[in-house]
């Protein structure tokens, strides 16, 4: 009998998620709010599920848009589960999540993911995980099943913290690989030539790598991690930091470009579009977006 695995937000994460673990041989029981998500889900091989309730699985994953989400999600669920949340929110919305769903025995993880949509369908994401030892332990076949590595880092909360890490890095490098095809453009280099010789090369970046096909073509419509959605991202990050007194100058200058970036109407592309932003500070005119 197949391991019954629910899966709670269908978006760009989740649905790679539940394809990649159907694919696994998981019994992948998934509910989103919108429909067509649902319907997508059975196509990739899951079982859509009416309603939170329906979900009769020992391991349930939550990728979801906000923290109201998470709140929401916390006040339904009713039956015994692990619940592996994998969004990036405020560690205190996470704190009381657990507290809500604790007083209802079910054990939350605080489990980030590390990892873009695009590498989330090959299965290409790094876990963070963190909270209760043993319920981490038990998920390990699940997340197995959709990720390339898992990292057990202690009480919750780390996760989130290790996340924070993660996408501080991945703002900067991929406003740093926009800026870096800019500079070459308008040196006279084609944007082909410069992902061709530079994404191995020793000033390269995982971002560079994952977004540069994207900024080759100049188009960001097949969107990884929408700008829109990456403005909470980058709030969790700033105000974190903020608390703690750490300094942030490369990460605080990234987001005045994420910011040109949704003023210029990229809110629902790729956060790779801050490529259009600085060919448009550059002067630069490529073929019109479509």
């Amino acid at each position: 009998m197949k391991q019954r695995v629910g899966v709670i937000g269908l978006g760009i994460m989740g649905s790679a998620m539940s394809a990649n673990l159907a694919k696994a041989g998981f019994e992948v029981q998934g509910y989103d709010v919108i429909p067509a998500r649902r319907a997508a889900l059975k196509r990739a091989g899951g079982k859509p599920m009416s309603s939170l309730s329906a979900i009769r699985a020992d391991v349930i994953i939550t990728s979801l848009p906000s923290a109201d989400a998470l709140h929401a999600v916390s006040q339904q669920l009713k039956r015994k589960a692990v619940v592996v949340e994998t969004s990036t929110l405020p560690i205190e919305d996470k704190e009381q999540a657990r507290g809500t769903l604790k007083r209802k025995g079910i054990v939350l993880l605080d489990c980030p993911l590390s990892g873009t949509g695009a590498q989330a369908k090959t299965g290409d994401l790094v876990v963070f995980g963190s909270g209760d030892r043993s319920a981490f332990t038990k998920t390990l076949p699940v997340l197995k099943g959709f990720s390339r590595a898992r990292h057990y880092v202690g009480a919750f909360g780390n996760g989130s913290k290790m996340k924070y890490v993660a996408n501080l890095m991945v703002a900067i490098h991929n406003v740093s690989a926009a800026e870096a095809f800019v500079l070459g453009m308008k040196a006279g280099l084609s944007p082909r030539a410069i992902f061709d010789v530079q994404a191995n090369g020793a000033g390269t970046s995982r971002m560079f790598q994952v977004r540069g096909p994207m900024m080759v073509k100049g188009r960001y419509d097949d969107v990884t991690m929408k700008n829109e959605v990456w403005q909470k991202d980058m709030k969790i990050i700033g105000e974190f930091a903020a608390r703690l007194g750490a300094p942030t100058p490369l990460f605080n200058a990234s987001a005045a470009v994420y910011n040109a970036a949704m003023a210029l109407g990229y809110a629902k592309e790729d956060t790779g579009a801050v490529c259009a932003v600085m060919e448009t500070m550059a002067g630069l005119r490529r073929r019109a977006r479509r």
